[in-house]
This record gives structure tokens, C-alpha cells and sequence, in this order.
């Protein structure tokens, strides 16, 4: 069978015949492919038809719907299934879904021993790390942040920590879409979760787990002898950095341990990126005034 290159000419006739039909297929002009969305009615019905189906048939439907897919995770429980249920599937390599895991530099050492052991597991998946921009490690981020940002300015923390190497990771990758490990179950603002979610920016968000509970990850893991975070039988269930997660209480929500006795529930990823947005501009306009007045204080002591 001979094999045959795309040159400027096919293209150009694949233009001229889309230009003819009125259709266009994925084969021929990207220019004149919409990005992907969905209407608010076309996401209620994905959401009413996907809320029955298993999550396996969820993965399977999201890995030839959706363009640009990877997964987010910080290797809790539920995301470590997706892996699984994902390895499983026997996919080519174009198919196989990469990972995104965000190292804020502040991880439990079980959990960066937990992400050697994910690499071994499975070895076929490419797993993309982002770190704060500029920085290596915990102290060198305190050296540029300060000591304890996550104290003295947690939204900031989120941000560099986060939220900026998230929107790093989305751009360099060209990430249209994200699996994530989020669950109803775990209650707070999770519990009204949807399959699919489209956030502000128009990344959609695919939750193939929503409708689990902690049990069933948990018996999942068992049975498929799934590698999992050591803190978990010392009484942890939902783990992010070390300052801000402690274990739980029998009876007490899943993530109960996380930012214990303040209002927060999430870390900002799942967060309005528009919060943010105002964050920054905020930020910038007390810097522009501080300039300002350091400015004129100067003007002053001249005169």
C-alpha cells in the first residue's frame, strides 16, 4: 500500500469542495472549523444522557467527542481510578489521554513517592508537571512569595501556587478539555456536580466519576490493586498540600480535613476564573497607586 503526504494543492482542493458541498470535515480546511462548544441545551442533554452510563462509557465517549483532552490530578483516589479504568481501555497512542499533575512545591512526601509509583504502574502515560512559575522548590518559593504565603495571602497563593501554572499547563498543551476526579459525594459545593461543565474560559470540564461515592472508589482500588496515597489509612481521605490538609473524623464530610475551620472548600482550579481576574487587577492598581505616592513623597523631600 503506498502511502500518500498532504501537499498545498490537496489542501487547496479540499478547500474548493468544501466551498462547493457547504460542508466541512475535519480532514480538510481548519480555518473554517468552529472551535469546539456547546449550547446550553445541547450541555443539558449530554448531562441527562451521561448521569446513567458507567464511567468507563463516560472515558470512551469523552475520547472521541472531545479534542485536546488530558486529565487534571493530584493522585487522589478518584483520579487514580480514572488512570486505571483509562489503562485498561488497551488505547493506540494518539488516543491515550496525558496527565497534568500541578506540583506547588508544597506536596506531601507521600505523595511524590505515590507519583513514582504511578509512573511505574503505567508506563505508557505521558505525565506533563507544572510548578510555580520561576521557582523549583518550597524555598525558593518562599524566597520569591514569602514565608507562608498561604497565611499572610491565600488567594495570591492559589494564583501562583495553581491557578497560573494551570493556565500555563492549558496553553502550552493546547487543552480543550480536562477529566477531573471531582465527585457529588464529596459534598460543599461538589454536590450538585455535573457530568460536564464548561467553566468561563471555555474549558469543559468532565467529572466521569460524579456519581460514585468514596466507598466505591475505595472498593475499585482494592480490587484492581490500584497504587494509592499512603496517608489514607492514617485517617486522610481528600489530600492537597501539607499546611492545609489534615485527617477527618468518622462522620465527618470527605474533605472536612481540607482548610479546617476556614470557609474556603476549594483551591482555586475549580474556582471562577473571573475571581481571579479581579484579584490581579486589583493587585495592580494598589501597586500603581503605591508608585504614586512613593512618587510624589519624593516630589516633595526634593522641593
Amino acid at each position: 500500500m503506498s502511502s500518500r503526504c498532504s501537499t498545498v494543492g490537496d489542501k487547496d482542493d479540499m478547500s474548493i469542495h468544501e466551498t462547493e458541498s457547504g460542508y466541512v470535515s475535519g480532514s480538510g480546511s481548519e480555518s473554517s472549523l468552529p472551535e469546539i462548544h456547546f449550547t446550553k441545551p445541547h450541555l443539558a442533554f449530554l448531562n441527562r444522557q451521561l448521569q446513567f452510563l458507567e464511567p468507563q462509557d463516560i472515558l470512551r465517549w469523552c475520547i472521541t467527542s472531545l479534542p485536546g483532552l488530558f486529565q487534571t490530578t493530584a493522585f487522589g483516589l478518584t483520579g487514580l481510578v480514572t488512570l486505571d479504568m483509562l489503562s485498561k481501555m488497551k488505547l493506540p497512542r494518539p488516543q491515550m489521554v496525558d496527565l497534568i499533575f500541578l506540583d506547588t512545591l508544597h506536596h506531601f512526601s507521600e505523595t511524590l513517592a505515590l507519583v513514582d509509583r504511578v509512573r511505574s504502574k503505567y508506563p505508557l502515560v505521558n505525565l506533563h508537571v507544572y510548578k510555580p512559575d520561576g521557582v523549583d522548590t518550597a524555598q525558593e518559593f518562599a524566597q520569591k512569595h514569602g514565608e507562608k504565603l498561604w497565611q499572610t495571602n491565600d488567594v495570591l497563593y492559589d494564583w501562583v501556587a495553581k491557578v497560573e501554572p494551570a493556565q500555563r499547563a492549558y496553553r502550552e498543551l493546547q487543552v480543550t478539555a480536562v477529566l477531573t476526579g471531582r465527585r457529588r459525594s464529596q459534598g460543599g459545593k461538589r454536590g450538585d456536580l455535573d457530568v460536564i461543565e464548561v467553566d468561563e474560559a471555555g474549558l469543559i470540564k468532565v467529572n466521569p466519576l460524579a456519581n460514585w461515592s468514596f466507598q466505591q472508589v475505595q472498593d475499585y482500588v482494592q480490587e484492581n490493586e490500584v497504587p494509592y496515597n499512603e496517608l489514607l489509612d492514617r485517617g486522610y481521605k481528600s489530600i492537597g498540600d501539607w499546611h492545609s490538609t489534615q485527617p477527618i473524623k468518622a462522620g465527618e464530610d470527605e474533605r472536612a480535613g481540607r482548610w479546617k475551620g476556614q470557609q474556603k472548600t476549594e483551591c482555586g482550579i475549580h474556582n471562577p476564573r473571573s475571581k481571579f481576574a479581579q484579584y490581579l487587577q486589583e493587585q495592580e492598581r494598589k501597586k500603581k497607586e503605591e508608585a504614586l505616592q512613593k512618587a510624589l513623597a519624593d516630589f516633595e523631600v526634593a522641593a
